[in-house]
């Protein structure tokens, strides 16, 4: 998979997409620094070059920092690469697709979608190797009784509180977790 990826700054910090003709591939949340955030988008893309990006991953690039910045963006619209996804993966990626902004669901309720009682293992596993974050918002999925936990962005589950408390929808609770 080649394609091309560039870095941006987004009120959480600097990020990274990456895109294909096909859509955008990956996007990296902010790493310790840049030379980390670098190479963790490198590494899943050994043969991704850094470009500019075109005028529909600029747009991604745009929704992205609103939805960072706190507004209530919908990113539904911005295609996505699947190539190479795991069908399973593809399902959980596209229920998780259907959780807005400001709301939250939980791993066996998309197992549970997916007529698969009893999956909300693998509906986790499936969302630990997300390369989508944000646009496959694996942040918006909790696990029984709305506890955080198992986020494998940079920074861990305190990232994905900060990012529920920016979209308002951290569980009652949980701010106080740290």
């Amino acid at each position: 998979m080649g394609g091309s990826f560039a870095l941006f700054d987004t009120p959480i910090g600097r990020c990274a997409i990456a895109w294909t003709a096909r859509g955008v591939s990956g996007l990296q949340l902010p790493e310790a620094d840049e030379p980390a955030l670098r190479a963790a988008t490198t590494r899943k893309r050994p043969a991704a070059a850094e470009a500019d990006p075109p005028p529909a991953v600029s747009a991604a690039i745009s929704a992205l920092c609103r939805l960072l910045g706190g507004a209530p963006e919908d990113l539904t619209g911005i295609t996505l690469d699947l190539e190479g996804i795991p069908p399973f993966h593809c399902a959980v990626y596209a229920e998780t697709r259907r959780i807005g902004p400001g709301q939250t669901r939980t791993y066996g309720e998309i197992a549970a979608v997916l007529d698969r009682p009893g999956a909300a293992r693998a509906v986790g596993q499936a969302l630990g190797a997300n390369p989508f974050a944000l646009l496959v918002p694996c942040h918006r999925v909790l696990a029984a009784g709305g506890r955080l936990i198992g986020f494998s962005a940079h920074g861990g589950v305190h990232t994905k509180q900060r990012l529920l408390q920016i979209e308002g929808a951290l569980p009652r609770g949980t701010d106080r977790l740290f």
